[in-house]
């Protein structure tokens, strides 16, 4: 073994004692999400699709997904693919600029667009999350929907509420 190993093995152990070695570079930047909707293997696919094509890394153990990125820039893009996709966690809106909150005027229906919507158990977790918004009496999600109509004496604001405490994210108006 040479003398330049044998430093490099001591630093290394050094490190690890410290706490200091990461598989990251010194300038990468990371987000984690918690509470991210996650319930089956599609999930798991749409939320990497979201976040490795805004050229990040995805972590995803069950609902918490850690981004990782060259820089913050790339996380906050990361994060807005992940919302696009129809996904949200909490440290979603601190990690990228979330877009203008919707009215929280009642309406008679409210629409949602881009949430995902991949199985029955999304469904079930739309429905349940939409069924506690205030003043919604109806709701006509089905599998692999572009949109649903929430029905009710309803704001957008509340069924986006609703939406992001089950780790979904949509389009609300």
């Amino acid at each position: 073994m040479t003398l330049k190993m044998i430093r490099t093995a001591v630093l290394g152990v050094a490190a690890l004692a410290m706490g200091a070695l990461t598989t990251t570079s010194a300038s990468a930047a990371e987000a984690t999400l918690t509470g991210v909707h996650d319930c089956c293997n599609s999930c798991k696919k749409g939320i990497d699709a979201a976040v490795t094509g805004a050229g990040a890394k995805a972590k995803i153990d069950k609902s918490t997904v850690t981004i990782t990125a060259d820089d913050d820039a790339g996380v906050k893009k990361a994060v807005a693919a992940l919302m696009a996709a129809g996904y949200f966690g909490e440290g979603a809106s601190a990690a990228a600029a979330a877009p203008a909150a919707p009215s929280d005027a009642k309406a008679k229906s409210v629409t949602v667009e881009g949430v995902h919507l991949c199985c029955g158990k999304c469904v079930d977790a739309f429905n349940k999350a939409v069924k506690t918004a205030p003043g919604v009496t109806k709701t006509d999600a089905a599998k692999n929907a572009k949109t649903v109509v929430v029905e009710g004496d309803v704001s957008p604001k509340d069924v986006l509420d609703a939406l992001h405490k089950a780790g979904l994210n949509a389009s609300v108006k």
